[in-house]
C-alpha cells in the first residue's frame, strides 16, 4: 500500500517499471520513484546511459534491474515485462517515457522514419502495457504514458511524432473505459519542452519557417524533467486514486490558448 507522508508519495515495496530511462525524462523519473522506496525495472537502447541510471538508482538503497531493449520489437517489449516481473516479484506501475522525436519536413519524412516513431512511441506503450496487465492487475496497479503537448495542438515539422503522441493519448482513454469497472488506472501526462537532450540530434529542416515552430514554444523556460516526473510519481500514487482515463498537461501554458 503506498502511504501519505505529509504529501509525500511513498512507494515501499513497490515494482515500478520506466522505459527510455538512459536520461533525460526516463532517467528522472526512475529515480523520482527511487527516492520514494520503489525498486525499479527500468530499460533502453542506450546501454551506457542505463547503466549510469542504475548506478544512481542503486545510491538510494533500491533494487534495479536492467535491460538494454529495443522498443521497436514488440517480442522485446513483452520479454522485458515479463523478466522484469519474474525479478522483481511482480509488477506495480508501468510509465512510458521511451520516445523519438525526428524534426522533419512532411515532405521529406521516409517510411523509415515514421516506422520507427510509431513504432516506439505508440507501439511499444501497447505492448508493454499488454504484458504488464495481469500484472497489474493482480496488485491494483496503473499505467503513465507520457504523451504531449503535441497530442493537444498541432506543431509544424513534427507531423509523426505528434501523430503518434495523439494516437497515445487516445489510447489511453480507450484503455482506461475498457478497464474501468477493474482494479486499475490508465493515466497520461502531456509535457511541452523540457530542458533534455531528447532533440539532440535534431535540427530544423532546410528552409524551415521558424515562425512556425516558435508557434508551439512556451514563453516560459522550458520544464526541468525533474518537474515532469514529480507529476508522474503523484500520479501513480494512491493519492491520485480518482484519476483515470486523464491526461494531465505540464507544458507551461503552450496548449492554454
Amino acid at each position: 500500500m503506498v502511504t501519505n507522508n505529509g504529501g509525500l508519495e511513498r512507494f515501499d515495496g513497490k515494482v515500478v517499471v520506466v522505459t527510455g530511462a538512459a536520461g533525460g525524462l526516463g532517467r528522472a523519473t526512475a529515480c523520482a520513484f527511487a527516492a520514494v522506496g520503489a525498486d525499479l525495472a527500468i530499460c533502453d537502447v542506450d546501454a551506457v546511459g542505463l547503466a549510469a541510471t542504475a548506478t544512481e538508482i542503486a545510491a538510494t538503497g533500491g533494487a534495479v534491474f536492467q535491460r538494454t531493449v529495443d522498443l521497436a520489437d514488440p517480442a522485446a517489449c513483452r520479454g522485458f515485462v515479463h523478466e522484469a516481473a519474474g525479478a522483481l516479484q511482480g509488477l506495480d506501475v508501468l510509465v512510458n517515457v521511451a520516445g523519438v522525436l525526428g524534426i522533419t519536413a512532411v515532405a521529406d519524412v521516409t517510411e523509415k522514419l515514421w516506422n520507427t516513431i510509431i513504432a516506439v512511441n505508440l507501439s511499444a506503450p501497447f505492448w508493454l502495457s499488454q504484458a504488464a496487465l495481469p500484472y497489474l492487475l493482480a496488485r491494483g496497479g496503473n499505467i503513465v504514458n507520457v504523451a504531449s503537448s503535441g497530442a493537444i495542438v498541432g506543431e509544424a515539422y513534427l507531423v509523426p511524432y505528434t501523430a503518434s503522441k495523439a494516437a497515445l493519448m487516445h489510447m489511453t482513454k480507450s484503455m482506461a473505459m475498457e478497464f474501468i469497472k477493474q482494479n486499475i488506472r490508465i493515466n497520461a501526462v502531456a509535457p511541452g519542452a523540457m530542458a533534455t537532450n531528447m532533440a539532440a540530434n535534431d535540427v530544423l529542416p532546410e528552409g524551415a519557417d521558424l515562425e512556425l515552430f516558435q508557434r508551439f514554444m512556451s514563453i516560459r523556460p522550458a520544464a526541468d524533467p525533474a518537474q515532469v516526473a514529480d507529476l508522474i510519481v503523484y500520479l501513480a500514487s494512491d493519492r491520485a486514486s480518482n484519476i483515470h482515463g486523464a491526461c494531465l498537461s505540464t507544458d507551461a501554458g503552450i496548449t492554454a490558448g
